[in-house]
């Protein structure tokens, strides 16, 4: 590396592209898509609206907005072959495993799948964000010994996810919790897998390839898999009498507590302040008030012990549970929601493109003559 140039580990602070769709202000403890607040848009508009938003840069009039619903739910199905492969795979595959490998053959069968034009890019993100939704719940009816649920024309992106999974009409209630949650997931500025998906957009391959490099990101636990463990912690826990000692043994054993602080926010996480108001009614509609408890005891108690405030992942835990979300499908669902996102940026770096290639600082020997063989 040149002189004086300065290693900066994990890229803290580095900023690499200059992006129109998310504004996110780590120290206020602020975040807007597009302009608009995280809080209004979980509150006002639907999960088709902000992606919407996200590829065209302004929120849809009447007209165009139900010609957008109409497409996506046009989109919806999946080929055969996709549960095809489904059933080949072993029950107990990752479900992130089997969606990356979903977003890889939906790339095959996309008659856009070459075309990285800005036109072919946003079909194709409205066609796979639409079918990730139904790949999703397919794999998990077939993983469960049962056949997937054929996605139903008549309801909204949120409350159709939520039927295809478990067979169910959702309550309003739940759609309106959980239309709110993809909304707070759909993006978050240049995140683990979001750097992924546009450093593979960077080398001008297709946004099929890029979205299943940032499906394999999000799978990491420091990443998109910090819901499942938040909510596994909930469980061993409880009770709320139980969670003092918990948190005191957790201390005292140096272990990491998921779901608290944040790389870039340092004044709050504004996505967890709505997620927690939604955890609580979903909570209790179910009768599942305790894991909100849980929750917000362990909130306090890490927070009075070390300062640490809850992340988007925190509450949401306990809200997708409340939901029937299976734990192993947290990640997933997050997936389904940040995939507007994804493409998004796709679209983006597409637009004005320049190959991402950072460079490494080499910390290894000296140079040094080769020693040939008999001689080691």
């Amino acid at each position: 590396m040149a002189e004086g140039t300065q290693l900066i580990r994990g890229l803290e602070g580095v900023v690499v592209a200059e992006t129109r769709l998310c504004d996110l202000d780590g120290a206020g403890g602020r975040l807007a898509y597009c302009g608009y607040d995280i809080a209004d848009l979980a509150r006002h508009a639907t999960f088709e609206e902000v992606a919407y938003l996200l590829w065209h840069g302004e929120l849809p009039t009447r007209d165009a907005l139900a010609r957008f619903e109409a497409a996506m739910v046009a989109a919806r199905p999946v080929p055969a072959a996709l549960v095809d492969a489904f059933r080949l795979l072993p029950t107990t595959a990752d479900p992130m495993r089997a969606l990356q490998a979903a977003v890889a053959i939906l790339g095959m069968t996309d008659p856009d799948a070459a075309d990285n034009s800005r036109a072919a890019n946003l079909r194709k993100a409205l066609r796979l964000t639409s079918q990730l939704a139904t790949a999703i719940a397919a794999h998990h009816r077939v993983r469960s010994g049962r056949e997937p649920v054929a996605p139903a024309p008549d309801l909204g992106h949120a409350a159709n996810f939520l039927y295809m999974l478990t067979g169910v009409r959702p309550a309003p209630a739940a759609v309106r919790a959980f239309d709110a949650s993809l909304t707070l997931y759909a993006e978050h500025e240049l995140n683990a897998s979001t750097f992924t998906t546009r450093v593979i957009a960077s080398t001008q391959s297709d946004l099929h390839s890029a979205v299943a490099g940032g499906v394999g990101a999000l799978k990491g636990p420091l990443h998109g898999g910090a819901g499942e463990a938040v909510m596994r912690t909930l469980l061993e826990i409880g009770s709320p009498d139980a969670v003092d000692r918990y948190v005191e043994q957790a201390l005292a054993a140096r272990r990491r507590l998921m779901g608290f602080g944040h790389r870039v926010y340092r004044a709050g996480d504004p996505r967890a302040a709505v997620l927690r108001g939604l955890a609580e009614a979903a909570c209790r509609e179910a009768g599942q008030a305790i894991w909100y408890e849980i929750a917000v005891r362990l909130h306090e108690r890490v927070h009075a012990a070390k300062g640490l405030i809850p992340n988007v992942d925190f509450y949401s835990a306990p809200l997708f549970y409340a939901l029937g979300i299976p734990l192993d499908l947290f990640t997933p669902v997050i997936a389904a929601a940040r995939v507007a996102g994804w493409t998004a940026h796709v679209v983006e770096q597409h637009d004005d493109n320049r190959l991402i290639r950072p460079r490494g600082e080499y910390r290894g020997p000296a140079r040094r003559p080769w020693v040939p063989r008999e001689q080691r």
